[in-house]
């Protein structure tokens, strides 16, 4: 599995790909924006290895406490968090949620002192009407998370290919040293048997002549 570093290098590396691409598709600036920054997003801090202590885990400072029942939740490198769409759908969710409870303890905290705040329900309707006012821009933001892990999944498992290739190769490659050794260990004593019958041989012809 490649290290943090290398994660990084990769997502700063595939960056003015996706970007580039994006506009080419969509002719739009904002999307593309939001693409780029959803891939950066989803690389560096959002992706697959949130279940770990993780390079993407301790970049979340003060608030990466918010991970730890994910963690604990779900086993490294399973499907739910390394899987296609099913990852990020789920951390969006474990997100969402966790904005949800700490938004409603501030609410509460500020009504404790008397500051005046909306009620619940003008703050899901005025949520949910920007939701479906701006479905291109969250569709292009989840497209570029999506692809932040992808890119995240991906390069694991091909270095677990690369390496799983190389260790059958120097499996195979210690197999057939070994079976050369075993070769040359039993042709050594046949030639060793060999050349004392030759001596006897002729030690006895040279006893007869005599």
């Amino acid at each position: 599995m490649p290290s943090g570093r290398t994660h990084d290098r990769i997502t700063f590396f595939i960056l003015p790909v996706v970007a580039v691409l994006t506009f080419g598709q969509t002719q739009s600036g904002s999307l593309t924006l939001l693409v780029s920054g959803g891939f950066l997003f989803g690389g560096l801090m959002f992706g697959p290895d949130l279940d770990i202590y993780s390079r993407q885990f301790q970049r979340w400072g003060f608030f990466r406490w918010i991970w730890i029942p994910y963690q604990k939740s779900l086993r490294h490198r399973s499907f739910l968090s390394h899987g296609p769409i099913i990852g990020t759908a789920l951390r969006s969710l474990y997100l969402a949620l966790w904005i949800i409870l700490l938004g409603g303890l501030v609410i509460v905290i500020a009504e404790l002192f008397g500051v005046q705040t909306s009620d619940w329900k003008t703050s899901t309707k005025l949520a949910l009407a920007s939701l479906s006012e701006h479905k291109a821009e969250g569709i292009a933001l989840l497209v570029g998370l999506e692809l932040g892990a992808m890119s995240h999944s991906l390069s694991d498992w091909g270095g677990s290919a690369v390496k799983r290739f190389k260790s059958s190769q120097s499996q195979a490659a210690l197999s057939q040293s070994s079976r050369g050794k075993k070769r040359s260990a039993t042709k050594l004593p046949k030639q060793k048997i060999e050349k004392q019958t030759t001596k006897t041989r002729r030690t006895r012809s040279k006893r007869s002549g005599s």
